[in-house]
């Protein structure tokens, strides 16, 4: 059965402090790695076809020692790369509420529509995502393994359920280092795990 496999990067400092990072190339941490590690040790036994990767080095890290073991050569993707924050990016999402709180309030009630100043919003992040995820729930049989990040895999996982994109923060666990797993059948993508964490 064609099963595609979600799988966040692995942490990193500034996901650790509650920072915004999309655009930022942030490295993992020493837990990152381990995670990395962990998450290798589970999908090496999933008989993958394909690795396809977010261009960012914390996604790419992660993908590493999964690709290493089976000797796939991880496709770099940038659609999955992570949200763009804006000028939000590097700064802190308590910080954010405290000194910008309109704007925060209306990325918060809707950010399927509303996005962080010079950011983009979840309708944005569908546009470029979801068509890579349909290329390649059509272009394999088996399983497959996209890394990506916690905004971009919310919205993913809402796109494939017919969720409302606007409920991707507050309705879809995505912990670092955590896979989430589809199905893909004649009567469409079937939810199998959400949120298995590495650590």
């Amino acid at each position: 059965m064609r099963t595609l496999h979600l799988l966040r990067h692995g942490e990193t400092e500034l996901s650790a402090d509650g920072t915004f990072c999309g655009e930022i190339d942030t490295q993992l941490s020493a837990l990152g790695v381990q995670q990395a590690e962990k998450a290798a040790e589970y999908l090496v036994k999933l008989d993958l076809e394909a690795i396809y990767v977010s261009p960012k080095v914390r996604a790419r890290r992660t993908a590493e020692p999964t690709a290493k073991q089976l000797h796939l050569e991880p496709r770099i993707e940038d659609g999955l790369r992570e949200i763009g924050y804006g000028v939000w990016d590097g700064r802190k999402e308590s910080e954010i509420k405290t000194n910008d709180p309109i704007t925060y309030a209306a990325w918060a009630s809707d950010p399927a529509v509303h996005a962080p100043p010079g950011g983009e919003n979840g309708f944005a992040i569908a546009a470029r995502a979801v068509p890579i995820v349909d290329r390649v729930a059509q272009s394999h049989e088996g399983n497959v393994l996209l890394v990506s990040h916690k905004a971009t895999i919310r919205v993913i996982v809402c796109a494939l359920l017919g969720l409302h994109i606007g409920r991707f923060r507050d309705r879809i666990a995505c912990p670092t280092a955590s896979l989430t797993t589809f199905e893909f059948s004649s009567r469409g993508p079937l939810l199998v795990t959400i949120g298995k964490r590495f650590s």
